[in-house]
C-alpha cells in the first residue's frame, strides 16, 4: 500500500493531503502559505506539523507508515520553507524528477520531504523569460490523467490567479510558456475600483452573448476603456448581473485568449477552476479552430498529487 502527504503550496494558501493508493483520501486546507514565512515561518512550519500530525491521527497510521511527504508550489520559492532555484526549460517529468531534492524538518515530522522545482524559460529577452511554480506539477498531473490530451501540437491553458499557457514539445516537456495575472486581475478590479458595485462574482455560468461582446470590445478599443464600459452596462443600459459579469470576464480574458489563438497548436487543453474554464473554452470554440478539450473538475482538483506522485515516481515506472 502506497501512502504519500503531498503539499501544494501557495502564495497565501496551503493543501495537505492523504493520498494512499493514488486516492485522496482526505485534504486539509490551510490559510497560511510562503508569504507567511517571510515574518513567521514558524507559524507555517506550526501549522504544517499540526495538519500533518492531525491526519496521521484520523486515520492511525504513524509516520513510518508514509513513505515520503511531497512538496512543490511556491513552498520552494525564495521566501518558502525550502528555496530551491529553479530548473530550466525544456522540462519534463525525468527534468522533474532528477532535480527533486529531499530535506528533512524535524521540527514539522521525521517524514522526509521531497520538493520539486519549479520551471523557468532562461533568455536575455524580457518577452521570452517566464517562470512557474506548482504548475508543473500541475501539469504533469493533468497529462498522467488525461493522456489522451497530450501530443506534440497541444497547448496547455492552467487559468488561475496567475493563469499559464504551456506549450509542450513531442517529448511531453514543458518547452514554453506565459504568465499572465488574469485571476488577480478579476479579483483586484472588481473589488478594489469602482466596479465593485458593477461585478458580482457571485454569478455561476456567463452569458454568451455579453461574453463575447466583452471580447470584442477590448480587441477594438483596448482594456482600459472597456472596463469601464462594465458601469455603463450596469447604470445607464440596465443590464442584468449575469450580463454584466460576462462582458468583465470576456474584456479581461481578451489579451490571454489573443496570445492562445496566435499559438500555433492545433489542440488546446483547458484546466482551471469551472468558471474561468468554461468561460475561456467559449471564446476559443467561437475565434479559433482549434480543437478545445476542457478537462474534467475532478481531474483538475486530483492533477497536483496525481503529478507529484508521477514526478517521484518516475524511475521506479520506467527502469
Amino acid at each position: 500500500m502506497k501512502r504519500y502527504i503531498t503539499i501544494d503550496g501557495g502564495t497565501t494558501n496551503t493543501r495537505v493531503s492523504l493520498i494512499v493508493n493514488s486516492k485522496c483520501l482526505h485534504t486539509v486546507r490551510l490559510s497560511v502559505g510562503a508569504r507567511s514565512c517571510i515574518d513567521h515561518k514558524e507559524v507555517f512550519e506550526n501549522e504544517l506539523r499540526s495538519a500533518i500530525a492531525g491526519i496521521l491521527e484520523e486515520f492511525k497510521l504513524q509516520e513510518s507508515d508514509i513513505i515520503r511527504i511531497l512538496a512543490s508550489g511556491m513552498i520552494t520559492c525564495e521566501f518558502g520553507l525550502c528555496e530551491l532555484p529553479h530548473i530550466i526549460a525544456p522540462a519534463g517529468i525525468r527534468e522533474l524528477h532528477d532535480s527533486m531534492a529531499e530535506v528533512s524538518f524535524p521540527r514539522i515530522s521525521s517524514i522526509p520531504f521531497v520538493f520539486v522545482r519549479g520551471v523557468k524559460v532562461d533568455s536575455a529577452l524580457l518577452d521570452s523569460v517566464d517562470m512557474m511554480r506548482g504548475e508543473e506539477t500541475e501539469l504533469m498531473g493533468l497529462m498522467t490523467l488525461c493522456p489522451d490530451i497530450s501530443d506534440d501540437e497541444c497547448v496547455y491553458v492552467l487559468p488561475g490567479s496567475h493563469s499559464k499557457i504551456v506549450s509542450i514539445d513531442k517529448n511531453g516537456r514543458i518547452s514554453d510558456f506565459s504568465t499572465m495575472l488574469t485571476g488577480e486581475m478579476i479579483m483586484s478590479l472588481s473589488q478594489n475600483t469602482i466596479l465593485k458595485d458593477a461585478v458580482d462574482l457571485s454569478c455561476e455560468g456567463y452569458d454568451e452573448s455579453a461574453l463575447f461582446e466583452g471580447f470584442e470590445y477590448a480587441q477594438n478599443a483596448g482594456l482600459n476603456k472597456a472596463l469601464f464600459k462594465v458601469r455603463i452596462l450596469k447604470n445607464i443600459f440596465k443590464k442584468t448581473s449575469l450580463e454584466v459579469y460576462s462582458f468583465y470576464i470576456g474584456a479581461v480574458l481578451s489579451g490571454e485568449i489573443s496570445y492562445i489563438i496566435s499559438s500555433r497548436a492545433k489542440n488546446v487543453a483547458i484546466g482551471g477552476k469551472s468558471q474561468l474554464k468554461t468561460a475561456t473554452a467559449a471564446l476559443l470554440r467561437h475565434y479559433s479552430s482549434k480543437k478545445v478539450n476542457v478537462i474534467s473538475d475532478e481531474a483538475v482538483e486530483n492533477s497536483t498529487s496525481a503529478g507529484i506522485i508521477a514526478v517521484y515516481e518516475y524511475c521506479a515506472d520506467h527502469q
